[in-house]
């Protein structure tokens, strides 16, 4: 008598996790021949240079396993950019890892801190990664909203989240979704709130060319006391206009850095040669991420202006990163997840909702564009908004 074939039934470590929110509107802007301005990447090419040297480095030969913590001339160049804008000297040799992306930097480094019981801060709404990645580390999730509305971090909250198992906090800034940037008295507060403990820092920088009107990004390297805490992740997708690559870094104290590559070693173990050495000799010219700001600001002035001109939306500050928040409740007066259904569907624009970067799915009326898009495709879609 045979045996009819069994698949065991898996008991879910993330049994609350779906399809994204990211996933859903995107297939729907697809669907609808709507113009995506949900998920969070370019609709414009990187700049031919940097295929070019890719190739170059390809036809060089350079194809085969690079060291485990990346190719030393992109950790030498990443080392020097810090300490250039930052005045921070991070070890290309023992304390600069190059990633499979920042999602995959974050995921790396709360495993390689984070026990099971161990609580982890995360300050809501938060890129979507950060509460799956804790609790596949077994560690406890403790939210703590940043003020609504203005999306600025309350540090007395945060004080008062703080227990003697606190493992970590994680900060974003510039701040997806929200646009917000945290000063340097912000990072100071922090500093101090952090300086008697042993609680690790995870600082997602991944939009550190991204900040406006003359402002400095407040990097966690500038503050020794965070430095001596912080994991720092960035990525060279959001800066390069490239984020298919999924290439990140992470700069951490060497002893950090060691815990983390034990991790990273038998997770991806190593990122893609070629694009590494290409990414390398891109870099020689600091010019190509310190123009960013400027680029971006226009992108940015030219939808802002627009969503004034055109429609009832109001409008919320955009400081960094290359997102821009309305308040909905001029209107609409449908929830947020609703709306954005609503929006794709009828108007031919895409956007998302920000109760998807809460837990509890916390609505305030408010959606989230991105503006990371070609002029002509920013036009159409303010021409098409016009409609509301």
């Amino acid at each position: 008598m045979s045996i009819a074939p069994r698949t065991p039934t898996i008991q879910s470590k993330l049994p609350k996790v779906g399809t994204t929110i990211f996933t859903v509107m995107s297939a729907l802007a697809t669907e609808k021949n709507a113009v995506n301005l949900g998920q969070g990447f370019p609709d414009f090419a990187c700049d031919p240079l940097l295929v070019d040297a890719v190739d170059q480095a390809m036809r060089e030969g350079l194809n085969q396993y690079p060291p485990m913590a990346g190719v030393l001339p992109l950790r030498e160049a990443v080392a020097a950019k810090i300490e250039a804008l930052h005045g921070k000297r991070y070890s290309a040799q023992d304390e600069i890892t190059i990633t499979a992306g920042a999602t995959q930097a974050i995921l790396t480094a709360i495993l390689a801190i984070v026990r099971p019981g161990d609580e982890v801060i995360v300050l809501e709404p938060c890129y979507d990664s950060y509460i799956p990645n804790i609790e596949l580390a077994g560690g406890t999730v403790v939210r703590v909203p940043l003020v609504p509305g203005t999306f600025r971090p309350d540090f007395d909250k945060i004080a008062a989240a703080m227990t003697p198992r606190t493992r970590a906090i994680l900060v974003n800034s510039p701040h997806n979704p929200s646009a917000t940037i945290w000063s340097a008295a912000d990072m100071q507060r922090l500093e101090d709130l952090l300086a008697p403990t042993d609680v690790f820092l995870i600082s997602d920088e991944v939009y550190e060319h991204m900040v406006y009107d003359g402002r400095a990004h407040e990097s966690a390297a500038r503050f020794p006391g965070l430095a001596a805490r912080a994991f720092v992740v960035s990525s060279f997708g959001k800066t390069y206009h490239v984020t298919g690559w999924k290439v990140g870094v992470v700069a951490a104290p060497a002893a950090l850095t060691a815990e983390f590559r034990k991790v990273h070693q038998f997770n991806v173990f190593t990122v893609n040669t070629p694009v590494q050495h290409g990414l390398a000799r891109y870099m020689a010219e600091p010019g190509r991420y310190l123009a960013l700001p400027a680029f971006y600001q226009a992108k940015r002035d030219l939808f802002r202006e627009g969503l004034q001109a055109k429609t009832r939306f109001k409008l919320l500050p955009s400081e960094g990163s290359f997102f821009q928040c309305v308040d909905i409740s001029a209107v609409s007066e449908l929830p947020e997840a609703e709306f954005c259904q609503w929006l794709t569907t009828e108007i031919g624009v895409a956007a998302i909702p920000l109760s998807a970067f809460y837990a509890d799915s916390f609505d305030q009326r408010v959606v989230r564009f991105c503006y990371a898009k070609e002029d002509a495709t920013l036009r159409t879609a303010l021409d098409r908004l016009a409609k509301l």
